[in-house]
C-alpha cells in the first residue's frame, strides 16, 4: 500500500446499515493493511480548531522562563510542559526536536481515578488556553469512541466493548511545537521513527508534508491529511490486544528541506488510553492455528509504565 486510505465517520453514524458496514469494512481493512486512516466527519468544528491553534501558538511564544515554570517534576511529563529535546524514541539517545504540552483526563464520578491521575496544569498568562484545550480533548475523545466502536464490530465484539475501558481513560492531548531549525541537526529529527503506546492516536495538523508512515515493504509513505481530516492510527496496546491483526505502524516526522528550516511546525495528537486496569490479554477471537498467541497477559497500566521508562520520561 502506498497511500493512506480516507474514511468518513458520518457513514458510521448514519442510520443506513449499508453505509455503517461500509465504514467498518474500510477502516478494518486499512488498519489490517497499514494501521493508518485519514478521517473526515469528526466532531471538531473549524472554529474550535482555529481557537486551539491560536492558543497553543501563544503558549509556545511565551518566554522560556515562563514556560519552564509549567514543567512539573516527578510525574513523567504526564501534565503541563515538556521542554525541547527531553523526549526520545524507544532505542534512541538523541532527543526529538520538539517541545510540547499535555492536557489529561477530566475525570467524572470516579474519586479513585481523580487521585490516580495528576491534575491538569493551569496557564495563568492565557485565560482561554485551558478552556480550549478541554473542549478539544472532549471532542477528540468522542470521535475516538465511535472509531473504537467500529473496530469492535470489525473484530466481532460487542459494539460498546471498549466503552467501559475508555470512560475516564488515561488519554492525553499533546500540542507539539517543532521550532525552526537553526543548525544542522546531529542525528536528530523532529520525531524519530516510533510506534505509539496507546489504543489509537488522533492527529490534528498533518496537512503539510512531514509525517511519514512505514508500509509492510519497509517503504516510507507521506501521510498528508486534507484540511477537514484527522490522521488516526493504531497504537501498540490495540495491536497487542488483537494479536497484531490491527497493525501499530512505525511512523516519523522528518525535518523539512533546508529552505523551510526557519519555519515552525505545530501538530496536536490525542493519545487514546484506556483505564490502567484494562487487560490487554490477546483476544480469543484473534488466535487460531495460523495466528498463535504472540503476547503474555499484561494490564494497560503495566504496559504504559514500561514504555515511559523506555522513552526516558520516567527515570528508574
Amino acid at each position: 500500500m502506498n497511500k493512506v486510505p480516507s474514511v468518513d465517520l458520518s457513514d458510521f453514524l448514519s442510520e443506513d446499515p449499508a453505509r455503517k458496514q461500509k465504514f467498518i469494512n474500510e477502516i478494518g481493512k486499512a488498519y489490517e493493511d497499514i494501521g493508518f486512516v485519514a478521517l473526515k466527519g469528526h466532531f471538531l468544528s473549524d472554529q474550535l480548531i482555529e481557537g486551539l491553534y491560536s492558543e497553543i501558538k501563544k503558549f509556545f511564544d511565551l518566554p522560556q522562563e515562563v514556560k519552564d515554570k509549567y514543567e512539573i517534576e516527578g510525574i513523567g511529563g504526564q501534565r503541563g510542559y515538556t521542554s525541547f529535546g527531553k523526549e526520545h524514541a524507544k532505542g534512541r539517545k538523541e532527543g526529538d526536536l520538539k517541545e510540547f504540552w499535555h492536557f489529561g483526563q477530566y475525570v467524572e464520578d470516579n474519586p479513585k481515578l481523580e487521585k490516580e491521575y495528576p491534575e491538569n496544569v493551569q496557564v495563568a498568562e492565557l485565560p482561554n488556553f485551558n478552556e480550549v484545550g478541554k473542549e478539544t480533548y472532549k471532542q477528540l475523545e468522542k470521535t475516538a469512541k465511535y472509531v473504537l466502536r467500529a473496530l469492535a464490530l470489525h473484530l466481532d465484539l460487542e459494539e460498546t466493548y471498549f466503552d467501559k475501558y475508555i470512560k475516564n481513560g488515561n488519554s492525553i492531548l499533546r500540542p507539539i511545537h517543532y521550532p525552526p531549525i537553526k543548525e544542522e541537526p546531529k542525528n536528530a529529527v523532529r520525531a524519530a521513527a516510533h510506534g505509539d503506546i496507546n489504543l489509537i492516536t488522533l492527529l490534528m495538523g498533518a496537512q503539510g508534508r512531514g509525517l511519514q508512515v512505514q508500509n509492510h515493504e519497509g517503504e516510507w509513505i507521506d501521510a498528508i491529511a486534507e484540511p477537514d481530516e484527522l490522521m488516526i492510527n493504531v497504537g501498540d496496546m490495540l495491536s497487542r490486544h488483537t494479536n497484531n491483526r490491527l497493525k501499530s505502524t512505525i511512523h516519523q516526522v522528518i525535518n523539512p528541506p533546508k529552505e523551510l528550516w526557519g519555519t515552525s511546525r505545530y501538530s496536536v495528537p490525542f493519545f487514546m488510553h484506556p483505564v490502567s486496569d484494562m487487560p490487554l490479554d490477546v483476544l480469543e477471537n484473534c488466535i487460531d492455528d495460523e495466528h498463535p498467541k504472540l503476547y503474555d497477559d499484561i494490564s494497560s497500566g503495566e504496559f504504559l509504565y514500561e514504555r515511559l521508562i523506555e522513552l526516558g520520561l520516567i527515570k528508574v
